[in-house]
């Protein structure tokens, strides 16, 4: 009798990686480039910090300027995030306080893919 192992679906494991001078969000499934996203990052009096950090909570639609999303990162003080915006125009520039900021449907793309615990490297 021939005995077949069952058959397991493993979950894509996703990591994103943001390059400030380059205003792009890169997301990796399983280590290979998934998606590409233009953001906006901080200015130069408030920069998004560097470092790797851990989506540690999300929203959805929190309102404001957050846009359609917000993913929270624990980096400094846990008050920077990956979020849509209400000024869309902004995307491609060092303007916000120090979070990514990305246009609302693409967020929710990405709000989609992703789980806490996802690794964020900002450099």
């Amino acid at each position: 009798m021939f005995y077949q192992q069952p058959f397991y679906f493993s979950r894509p494991v996703y990591s994103i990686t943001i390059n400030r001078s380059l205003h792009k969000l890169t997301l990796y499934r399983d280590s290979i480039v998934f998606k590409n996203y233009p953001v906006a990052v901080g200015k130069p009096s408030t920069p998004t910090p560097v470092g790797t950090f851990r989506i540690v909570n999300r929203a959805i639609n929190p309102g404001g300027p957050f846009g359609a999303r917000w993913l929270g990162l624990n980096a400094p003080n846990c008050d920077y995030g990956i979020h849509g915006t209400n000024n869309p125009s902004s995307i491609g520039k060092d303007v916000s306080n120090g979070c990514i900021r990305m246009f609302n449907e693409q967020v929710i793309e990405l709000s989609n893919l992703v789980s806490i615990g996802t690794v964020v490297k900002i450099i």
